[in-house]
C-alpha cells in the first residue's frame, strides 16, 4: 500500500465524522485494556517478567548477527532454507520465484504484517497468483479492499453489520436471504468458505512472531488456528518475517510468550502458539513440502546503534494503542500506514521517511499511557520526541509552528523574562475570564478551543507560590 501518513490531519477528521468507526472504536476502549489489566493482576510477577524481556531483546540486538546466522545455520540442517532480503522488492520477487517454481495458482496467507509492509498480496495478484487470507480480521477487509487498522485486529475499525454486508456481497452463491446478525453466525460462514481454499491451495504463507535460533523454529500466535491450515497443506510454507524477531533460545521463547498474551488480549496464552521447524520429514503424516523463512531489512539494520534501536524490541502485541487516547479517537486508518498508533509513529518515519511520516510523531498528547503498557519498556514518547527534532532541524513543519517554538524558547530560556510573561498573561487572562471562568475561543489556541473551554486562570502563578514557600520554609 501506498502511505498516506502525511494526510494524517485530513485522515483524522474524517476518522471523528465516520459514526461506524467512532462506534467500534467505543467498543475496543472497554475491551482490551479491561481485559489486559484483569490478565495482569493474575500475575505478581509481570513486572520482573518485563525486565527480563527487556533485557533479552536488548542483548539479542547487541548480537543480531550471530543470533541470525546461528538461525539460518539450524533451519538448513533440518532441510529448510533462509532468504535475506534488504527491500520489499527484494521480499516480493523471493516469494514470487518460489510460488512461480511450484506452479503455485492459489495461497493462502496467515496474518502477517510484513506481507503488509511490502504490498505482497497486490504484487502476486499482478502475477497472476491469488492470496487469500484465512485470518478472520484479515479475510474481511480484504474482501472490502482495505488495509488493517490494528496490528492484532485487522478489521477493529468494522461493525458486524458492515461484515454482514461484505459477506452478501461476497458470497453471492449462498442464500440470499440467510441472518447474519450475531457474530457467532458470521464466523461460521467465514470457516465454511475458507474451508476450500486451504484444500486448494498450493503454498502458504504467514509471519512469525518469534524465529528462535537455537532449533530453527518459527512461531506464530494465533486465536483461530488457520495459521495451522495455512501451512500444513501446502507445497511449500513461506514465513515472513522481519530481522528483529530472532531469540536465542525456547526457553527465552517462553519468557516472551507470557508476556506478549497478556499484553495483546488480556489472555493467559493465546488459543493457538504453533512452532515450525523445517519441511515434512518422511515418517510425518502432514507438513509442507518446503520450508522457507525469508527475513526482510527494510531499514531495520539501520536502526541499529542509533537513537531508534529500542524500538526493535517491539513484540507486536498492539498494547501501546490500546490504550493510547488519540489511537481510541482516529483509528488506525488515520495513520495512513502499516503501522498506526504509538509504535507507527516512531516506526513508519523510520520506514518511509519523515518527510512522509512527520505528523505521526505529533499525533501524541505524550500522556505516557504506552511505554507504561509496553511488555518490552520501548520509551515511545523519547522516540517521538526525536523524531520532532528531526522534523524540526529539517524544516518539514509549518512556518508559523516554527517561529512560535522559537519564540517560547526565547522566552523560557531566559527565567526573569519567562516568570513576567507568564504573570502578565495570568492576570490579563484571570481578569478577561472572571465573567464566565472559561474561554469558548481564545486567540493562538484555536486548536484546544475548537473542541473544548479554555479554563481562566486563577490566582497567583505556581511559580510565585512556590517561591513564597520556600522563603517560608525552616
Amino acid at each position: 500500500m501506498q502511505p498516506t501518513s502525511h494526510a494524517f490531519k485530513a485522515n483524522a477528521h474524517q476518522a471523528l465524522g465516520n459514526a461506524n468507526l467512532q462506534k467500534a472504536l467505543g467498543l475496543m476502549r472497554s475491551g482490551f485494556p479491561g481485559r489486559r489489566a484483569a490478565a495482569l493482576a493474575r500475575l505478581p510477577e509481570f513486572e520482573a517478567l518485563r525486565e527480563q524481556g527487556k533485557a533479552l531483546k536488548d542483548h539479542v540486538l547487541e548480537n543480531l548477527d550471530f543470533y541470525l546466522e546461528t538461525f539460518e545455520q539450524n533451519v538448513i540442517a533440518r532441510g529448510g532454507q533462509v532468504h535475506w532480503c534488504r527491500t520489499p522488492q527484494e521480499a516480493r520477487e523471493t516469494v514470487l520465484a518460489i510460488c512461480r517454481r511450484l506452479d503455485a495458482k492459489t495461497v493462502t496467507k496467515g496474518k502477517t504484517m510484513i506481507a503488509e509492509e511490502i504490498a505482497l498480496n497486490d504484487y502476486l495478484e499482478q502475477h497472476g497468483v491469488t492470496p487469500v487470507e484465512t485470518d478472520l480480521g484479515e479475510y474481511i477487509i480484504q474482501i472490502r479492499k482495505e488495509y488493517p487498522s490494528h496490528i492484532i485486529a485487522p478489521a477493529l475499525h468494522l461493525v458486524k453489520e458492515q461484515v454482514a454486508e461484505s459477506f452478501r456481497r461476497t458470497h453471492r452463491d449462498l442464500d440470499p436471504d440467510r441472518t447474519l446478525e450475531e457474530a457467532p453466525t458470521l464466523v461460521a460462514e467465514a470457516r465454511a468458505v475458507l474451508r476450500q481454499k486451504f484444500l486448494a491451495a498450493d503454498v502458504g504463507i504467514t509471519g512469525a512472531n518469534f524465529c528462535v535460533a537455537e532449533t530453527g523454529s518459527t512461531i506464530i500466535v494465533t486465536n483461530e488456528g488457520n495459521g495451522d491450515l495455512t501451512q500444513t497443506l501446502t507445497k511449500a510454507h513461506i514465513v515472513l518475517a522481519s530481522l528483529e524477531k530472532v531469540v536465542p533460545t525456547l526457553e527465552d521463547l517462553s519468557t516472551l510468550l507470557r508476556l506478549l498474551a497478556r499484553s495483546a488480549t488480556g489472555q493467559e496464552f493465546s488459543t493457538y502458539t504453533t512452532l515450525s521447524t523445517g519441511p515434512r520429514r518422511p515418517e510425518d503424516t502432514d507438513g509442507p513440502g518446503e520450508f522457507h523463512v525469508v527475513f526482510l531489512d527494510n531499514g531495520r539494520s539501520a536502526m541499529l546503534g542509533t537513537e531508534f534501536q529500542d524500538m526493535l524490541r517491539c513484540i507486536r502485541c498492539g498494547a501501546c494503542m490500546n490504550h493510547c487516547p488519540v489511537y481510541a479517537t482516529v483509528g488506525g486508518h488515520a495513520y495512513g500506514w502499516v503501522y498506526p498508533g504509538p509504535m507507527g509513529a516512531v516506526l513508519t518515519p523510520t520506514l518511509v521517511g519523515v518527510d512522509e511520516a512527520g505528523h505521526l510523531p505529533n499525533a501524541s498528547t505524550f500522556c505516557g499511557r504506552c511505554e507504561s503498557v509496553c511488555p518490552m519498556k520501548i520509551p515511545l514518547p523519547k522516540m517521538m520526541r526525536h523524531w520532532r527534532e528531526r522534523e524540526f532541524e529539517r524544516r518539514l513543519s509549518a512556518a508559523t509552528y516554527r517561529y512560535s517554538l522559537r519564540l517560547w524558547a526565547f522566552v523560557a530560556s531566559r527565567p526573569p523574562l519567562y516568570r513576567a510573561a507568564t504573570a502578565l498573561a495570568s492576570r490579563l487572562l484571570g481578569w478577561i475570564g472572571r465573567p464566565r471562568g472559561r474561554f469558548r475561543s481564545l486567540p493562538l489556541a484555536g486548536g484546544w478551543t475548537q473542541g473544548r473551554d479554555m479554563p481562566a486562570p486563577e490566582g497567583r502563578s505556581f511559580m510565585s507560590l512556590w517561591a513564597e514557600r520556600r522563603k517560608t520554609a525552616p
